[in-house]
């Protein structure tokens, strides 16, 4: 459809005038971003449910299911070779497969 990049200039040597110029596909920044905001979102859930040990509100057979789904999701990535969907999902991954281990520990 479209075709954006976005070039940016970093110098990695101490000469002033010798950079680098990396090219980032715009679609792959707007995963990033995506990536960031989701997994973020995520996060508050895992630091309440570790703070306060209260697992009560949490839904086993969610959040089991939810993990299968995000490795799936990070397998996929893996093979597409997509670094939002990588890293979204390897930390995803984590969080939820920490809180399924909370909820059958603090049942």
């Amino acid at each position: 459809m479209f075709d954006f990049k976005i070039i940016v200039s970093i110098n990695f040597t101490k000469h002033p005038k010798k950079k680098e110029k990396i090219v980032i596909d715009f679609y792959e920044v707007i995963g990033l971003v995506a990536a960031f905001i989701t997994t973020a979102s995520f996060l508050p859930q895992v630091f309440k449910t570790y703070k306060t040990k209260d697992t009560s509100g949490l839904s086993l057979t969610m959040y089991t299911t939810f993990f299968v789904g995000i490795v799936l999701w990070l397998i996929y990535g893996i093979h597409l070779k997509s670094l939002p969907m990588i890293l979204a999902n390897s930390i995803t991954a984590i969080s939820s497969l920490f809180l399924v281990i909370m909820k059958l520990k603090y049942k």
